[in-house]
């Protein structure tokens, strides 16, 4: 009956991913078409793993860093059921979750493994696309390794 005007500081703009699977266009209404939903999916991956931050800190990683928000918006934005990571078919919302997940520190232990990397790797997209989405799942374990390797070579700094 009477009209309401909301305050943003209540209740937030939903950020254009949210707003596409709602079924709202960039306008409000309608659906989305597949270019502004990735478009949307690049721009809240990039704010999610702080990309100028990253680019920043790796100002020569720039394409590497595109790749990876490229990947992960593209599969993000996929209408497919599922996605193959780790030579498996999974869920893609499973997958989606998990990358809408990821940080910065994430983005730099896929980097860093990746430089470590001395294998020719077959498929590079499978194999980055399988290094991001297990990254939240690894990164404990591999700092904890590196860490006790350090210990025992006497560069624990005692």
């Amino acid at each position: 009956t009477e009209m309401n005007e909301t305050d943003p500081s209540i209740n937030p703009v939903m950020p254009d991913v949210f707003r596409a699977e709602r079924g709202e266009g960039a306008d409000g209404g309608g659906q989305m078409d597949g270019m502004e939903l990735y478009s949307a999916y690049c721009a809240l991956i990039r704010e999610n793993i702080s990309y100028p931050i990253l680019l920043e800190r790796h100002p020569y990683d720039r394409e590497r860093l595109d790749g990876f928000v490229e990947l992960m918006a593209e599969t993000c934005s996929s209408s497919r059921k599922t996605t193959r990571i780790n030579q498996e078919d999974m869920c893609t919302e499973v997958v989606k979750n998990r990358f809408l997940k990821l940080d910065s520190s994430h983005i730099e232990y896929v980097m860093d493994c990746l430089d470590k990397n001395t294998t020719l790797v077959g498929n590079v997209r499978a194999y980055t696309l399988s290094a991001l989405f297990n990254a939240p799942v690894t990164i404990s374990q591999y700092y904890a390794s590196l860490v006790s390797h350090d210990m025992a070579r006497g560069f624990g700094g005692g």
